[in-house]
This record gives structure tokens, C-alpha cells and sequence, in this order.
């Protein structure tokens, strides 16, 4: 295993047979867009690979600690460099035997940072932080086979407009299909 411990400088390229160690951070920078960073397995086999890791190696893990975040940054129209997207794992429960995990995506919304899923050990959450977003499943023939406004509290299937059926308390599920409502439960 080659040790940078400082800094290596290489203008021409170079190929390293063995492993690698960086111990501090690394930037790559290019003047254009193609790929700065490239995986690749020749293996042939069935199994995992290329494969990323990314290990926190604590000596005191505890619940809670973040695993890991992979931000995806760029500027807005003033020159600020946003985090636009944000994808984080989380250790729940570090107890041997009954370890438990966390996974969330979070992107911004109006100017600030929502939470869009999250995964953890007791459910799967949409929409985490009560944003007037709607959420919206397509089939391969219907466009809102299953659809959520998230602004009216209301639930489509078949249709993206709930709340446009004509109920006079409010639907609450609408069951629309081939230009017809089958089914409608009001909020009464």
C-alpha cells in the first residue's frame, strides 16, 4: 500500500498497482465535463462490484451518529454554493444484534432544505417535513394511477384533481377512471 501522508503533485498521470491511502482531503478538479472519477471491476463473477464504501470507523459508535452524506452542490444566481441535494445515512441503533438503520434524501423546496424520504427502522416517510408537495405514483397507462395533494390533505387514484369532483365537504379519496368517478369518500 502506497502512503501519501502530504501531498503528491503528478502532471502526467500515473497508475498505482497496489492500493492507495489519502489521509486527509482530496479535491479533483477539471475545466470541463467529463468524469473525475471512474470505478472499475474486471471482475467476472456474480458478485458485488465496483464497489464504494463509506465506513465511519468509530471507537464509540452510538445511536444517531451520521454514517455518511453524499451532497450534490452547486451555485445559485448570487455565486453560493447550495447543497441542492442531500443523501445521509443515519445510525439508529448501534446495540450488537439488534442494529438498526436510517436513510434520507432531502432537497430544497422554496429556498430551504426539506426532507423528501425517509427510510428508517419503523417507516418509510414521504414528505417528512409537511411541505405542500404533492406525491404522485404512474402506472404504464394512467399518469395518476395513485396521487396525493399534498396542499388539500386529499388522495386520487386515477385522477389529479380530489378536491375537483364536487363534494361539498371535501373529498377525500376520489376513485376516477375512463373520465368517470366509481368511488368518492367525503371528509364527513
Amino acid at each position: 500500500v502506497f502512503t501519501v501522508a502530504d501531498m503528491v503533485s503528478a502532471t502526467s498521470g500515473g497508475t498505482f498497482s497496489g492500493g492507495l491511502t489519502i489521509n486527509d482531503k482530496t479535491t479533483i478538479t477539471t475545466d470541463g465535463n467529463t468524469e473525475q472519477l471512474k470505478l472499475i471491476s474486471t471482475d467476472a463473477d456474480a458478485s458485488e462490484g465496483p464497489l464504494a464504501i463509506l465506513y465511519r470507523n468509530s471507537s464509540s459508535p452510538a445511536d444517531g451518529d451520521s454514517l455518511g452524506r453524499i451532497y450534490f452542490s452547486g451555485e445559485n444566481d448570487a455565486g453560493e454554493e447550495i447543497q441542492y441535494v442531500r443523501f445521509q445515512s443515519i445510525l439508529s441503533d448501534a446495540s450488537d444484534g439488534t442494529e438498526d438503520s436510517a436513510f434520507r434524501i432531502q432537497s430544497y423546496v422554496g429556498g430551504n432544505l426539506r426532507s423528501r424520504v425517509l427510510i428508517d427502522p419503523t417507516e418509510t416517510v414521504f414528505n417528512d417535513d409537511s411541505v405542500d408537495l404533492d406525491f404522485r405514483v404512474e402506472s404504464d397507462g394512467d399518469a395518476n394511477c395513485f396521487f396525493v395533494d399534498g396542499g388539500n390533505d386529499e388522495v386520487g387514484i386515477g385522477t389529479n384533481t380530489p378536491s375537483g369532483h364536487n363534494s361539498p365537504n371535501g373529498a377525500k379519496l376520489v376513485v376516477h377512471t375512463s373520465g368517470a368517478t366509481l368511488m368518492q369518500l367525503n371528509g364527513s
